[in-house]
């Protein structure tokens, strides 16, 4: 690998114009993590009001209710897409420093000539 075959501004323009697709990713795992406690509490009350007297038998209804499945689902790809954006961002990252190094490498090379 050299560093022409590095397009740092590429590179660059890559991770300033994923950054805010990057922080909405978080922002919906985040959002998904926290309702998912708030869903949970929910079910476990309607759990409650059909009849399931002990905190058990609430928890499992709400575990096992198609609302709160789904809402598994939809954490799930958040932290896919939070993931796959994260790992690109960090090959953006390391491609920069790899430039950089080469970079160094070339202007030592070049003052033992």
């Amino acid at each position: 690998m050299s560093a022409d075959t590095i397009d740092l501004f590429r590179c660059l323009e890559f991770i300033k114009s994923n950054a805010k697709a990057y922080a909405q990713a978080k922002a919906n795992r985040i959002h998904l993590e926290q309702f998912r406690k708030s869903k949970k509490a929910l079910l476990m009350r309607q759990a409650e009001e059909a009849g399931q007297k002990t905190a058990a038998l609430q928890e499992r209804d709400a575990y096992a209710n198609p609302e709160y499945l789904a809402l598994l689902e939809g954490l799930r790809e958040a932290v896919a897409e939070e993931e796959r954006l994260r790992w690109l961002m960090v090959a953006a990252e390391v491609s920069t420093e790899c430039w950089r190094s080469l970079e160094s490498s070339k202007r030592i090379e070049a003052k033992a000539i």
